[in-house]
């Protein structure tokens, strides 16, 4: 059964960064679009960028210009690089493989997620 582990959060002030990584039990990257998603208290679960397997990326407006989503095949990882962090990106942020590229269903169960809490 694949595993998601996801890590890399924290408290960090406005302006400031942090870099989420996701790494999957099994082979599952290599052919598969892998997603980051996050969840505010009191709000549905969002999507906010994807990247396919060949490298294309997208992300929600909220976040555009401020956060990067990248894949290490090798590693079995998927990384979310989040600058210029705002208050209202606090959340649990969590990963997961995309159904298809341009979907944002996931695929997997969900993984404990990483706490970002943006504060000052």
């Amino acid at each position: 059964q694949v595993q998601l582990v996801e890590s890399g959060g924290g408290l960090v002030q406005p302006g400031g960064s942090l870099r989420l990584s996701c790494a999957a039990s099994g082979n599952i990257f290599g052919t598969y679009a892998m997603g980051w998603y996050r969840q505010a208290p009191g709000r549905q679960r969002e999507l906010v960028a994807a990247i396919s397997s060949g490298g294309l990326t997208r992300y929600t407006d909220s976040v555009k210009g401020r956060f990067t989503i990248s894949r290490d095949n090798a590693r079995n990882t998927v990384y979310l690089q989040m600058n210029s962090l705002k208050p209202e990106d606090t959340a649990v942020y969590y990963c997961n493989r995309l159904r298809t590229y341009y979907s944002i269903t996931p695929a997997l169960d969900w993984g404990q997620g990483t706490q970002v809490t943006v504060s000052s």
